[in-house]
C-alpha cells in the first residue's frame, strides 16, 4: 500500500533534497503546495529540535498526514556559534536572500583569523496523526569559504567547504551530498526505522 508523506516546508531547496533522500516505492512525498496547504508555523524554539517539532506536528495537524520538518543552521566558530538557529533570519534587512545572508557573513568574518572553521547541523522530526512525533539529527563538520564556489544547493551552501571532500556544498552532485550532508546523515536515521512506522 502506498503512503502519503508531507514534506513541512515551503522551501524549493529543502524540498528537492528532501524528495531525493526519502523517494521510496511506497511512499509518495507531498508538498504543502500540492495539498494548497499554506501554513506559517512561528519558529520560537530554542533548539533545534523544538523548531522542527513544532513545524512537524502543526503541518500534520493541519493535513491529516504524516509530515515530515526539519531545522538547520550554520555554526561558526569565530562567531560564538552564530549564525546558528537564526541562520535563515541572519539579516537584519527585510526580504533578504540566500546571497544577502552569505555576503553578511563573509563581511563578519572578514576581519578574524582563518581558518573559520564551522559546521552545519540538522534535525528531522517525524509527527503522525495519532500524536507520534521522533527526531534525529545530523552534523557535517566544515569551514566558511573566503569567496563563493559552485551553483547548486541554497542558503549556506556556496561558501560551506566540506572537510572531506574539499569542495563547497555547492560543489558537490546530489548524490554526494546525500552521503555526507548534515541533512543527509539525519535522513538516514530517520529512514532507518520509517517504513515500520508507516506499516
Amino acid at each position: 500500500m502506498t503512503r502519503q508523506l508531507l514534506i513541512a516546508t515551503t522551501n524549493r531547496g529543502k524540498q528537492e533534497e528532501m524528495a531525493s533522500l526519502f523517494g521510496y516505492a511506497d511512499l509518495t512525498l507531498v508538498t504543502p503546495q500540492d495539498l494548497q496547504l499554506a501554513l506559517t508555523v512561528a519558529e520560537i524554539g530554542r533548539t533545534y529540535e523544538e523548531n522542527a517539532l513544532l513545524k512537524a506536528k502543526a503541518f500534520c495537524v493541519a493535513s491529516g498526514l504524516p509530515a515530515l520538518a526539519d531545522d538547520s543552521g550554520l555554526e561558526v566558530d569565530a562567531l560564538d556559534g552564530a549564525p546558528g538557529l537564526y541562520s535563515a533570519r541572519f539579516s537584519p534587512k527585510s526580504g533578504a536572500s540566500d546571497g544577502d545572508r552569505r555576503k553578511l557573513l563573509l563581511t563578519k568574518l572578514a576581519e578574524l583569523p582563518q581558518p573559520w572553521t564551522a559546521r552545519f547541523i540538522c534535525t528531522i522530526a517525524l509527527a503522525l496523526p495519532d500524536g507520534f512525533t521522533i527526531t534525529r539529527s545530523g552534523v557535517c563538520e566544515g569551514e566558511i569559504a573566503q569567496i563563493e564556489r559552485g551553483e547548486t544547493g541554497f542558503g549556506y551552501d556556496r561558501i560551506f567547504l566540506v572537510k572531506e571532500a574539499n569542495q563547497t556544498m555547492a560543489e558537490l552532485g546530489m548524490e554526494q551530498k546525500n552521503r555526507i550532508s548534515h541533512r543527509a546523515i539525519a535522513a538516514q536515521k530517520i529512514l532507518d526505522i520509517l517504513p515500520g512506522l508507516l506499516a
